[in-house]
């Protein structure tokens, strides 16, 4: 029966998911804000991922099967950052950054542009998995007013916190490791090492 939901699932997103070129996207806009690309819904518990051959956002899957997180749903839209890529030679997983925009949910391959307050410093399996944490960079779409690390990490130590154990238990049984949190100019200098599309 769960096999026969995934498939479900399955075909409801790639329904609802244009073919998009989305890493031909530079990491900034015009406007000079930086933009992610959304996988994931803020809310939703199917594991998605850009495949740039295919142009399109699809379900995960683990030994051909549908990935659903077995924890709590996303606590919010989390993607890419188009335009960069951490390689491997410079430490990174050889995937674009990873961004978790904390926010009302956005549909899946809506394109957002943000405002990055932080970065939760990760290790996954031994490689640097560091999320770039951010908001709405539309002032109407925020739910949290922090639009700095400082306001962050003083009048929303609990969001932190939540984050933290999420991506610490998300992906169980493997095991995260988190190195500790940097600042909205330290998540600048990660985009900017790792920005290879320019506007």
């Amino acid at each position: 029966m769960r096999t026969i939901f995934n498939l479900f699932l399955a075909s409801l997103v790639m329904m609802s998911c244009n073919r998009k070129d989305f890493d031909r996207l530079p990491a900034r806009t015009q406007d000079n804000y930086y933009q992610m690309v959304v996988e994931i819904p803020a809310g939703s518990s199917l594991k998605s991922e850009y495949n740039p051959s295919a142009k399109q956002i699809e379900p995960d899957s683990v030994e051909g099967r549908i990935r659903i997180i077995d924890f709590l749903p996303y606590p919010g839209n989390y993607g890419f950052i188009p335009g960069t890529l951490m390689n491997t030679e410079m430490g990174g997983d050889g995937d674009p950054l990873d961004v978790l925009v904390i926010g009302p949910p956005a549909a899946k391959g809506t394109v957002i542009k943000i405002l990055p307050i932080a970065i939760l410093r990760m290790k996954d399996q031994g490689e640097n998995d560091d999320k770039i944490i951010a908001i709405p960079a539309d002032p109407d779409r925020r739910t949290l007013q922090a639009d700095h690390f400082a306001i962050l990490s003083t009048a929303y130590p609990i969001v932190m916190n939540i984050l933290e154990l999420w991506f610490k238990n998300y992906k169980k049984p493997e095991t995260i490791e988190i190195t500790g949190w940097g600042s909205e100019t330290e998540a600048y200098a990660i985009i900017r090492k790792y920005e290879i599309l320019k506007k």
